[in-house]
């Protein structure tokens, strides 16, 4: 009986972030590493969110634009923008991708039990992406399932997005 209640007060750490004034959160264990802002080199026929790709130590790494992804005002990127290079499962194998930020804020330590469910909007606004809500020092940060997210809300839009330029040659 005691492993059953420790794990429903386990902790997860939480890399919080900065979009549009609103703190977001996704799993540390994701996170392979923060980069500042850079150039990317274009990739034609992808959606406006994927500003395009860098080189990664050999790897190239398609990099997302989230305030754009959100529906988010652009903004100019400066010196507190933020890459965060995340590692996922996507299609049966291991993704890495980068996730433009405003800013990268802390490391949440949040118990399963301090989440809360987010609220039911309805079909009016996905929320397929976001995991719960917790609040910290007063705040309340949006927890965000990183392979979903990319899984259903990037890739697929990226793939539908190349589909549609296929059909159209």
């Amino acid at each position: 009986m005691e492993a059953v209640a420790n794990l429903s007060t386990a902790e997860n750490q939480y890399l919080t972030f900065m979009l549009s004034g609103e703190e977001y959160g996704v799993d540390i264990l994701t996170v392979q590493e923060l980069r500042g802002w850079e150039e990317t080199t274009p990739i034609p026929n992808t959606p406006s969110f994927v500003l395009g790709v860098i080189n990664l130590r050999g790897v190239v790494v398609p990099i997302v634009d989230l305030r754009d992804r959100f529906g988010l005002e652009r903004m100019e990127y400066g010196p507190t923008t933020v890459v965060i290079i995340v590692k996922v499962q996507a299609s049966g194998k291991e993704r890495v991708l980068g996730i433009v930020v405003d800013a990268v804020s802390e490391v949440y330590d949040i118990n399963k039990q301090d989440m809360q469910p987010p609220p039911d909007m309805e079909g009016s606004i996905s929320i397929d992406f976001v995991t719960g809500l917790a609040t910290m020092d007063d705040k309340m940060v949006i927890l965000l399932d990183i392979n979903k997210l990319v899984n259903e809300g990037i890739l697929s839009k990226t793939n539908s997005a190349a589909a549609h330029t296929e059909a159209e040659l």
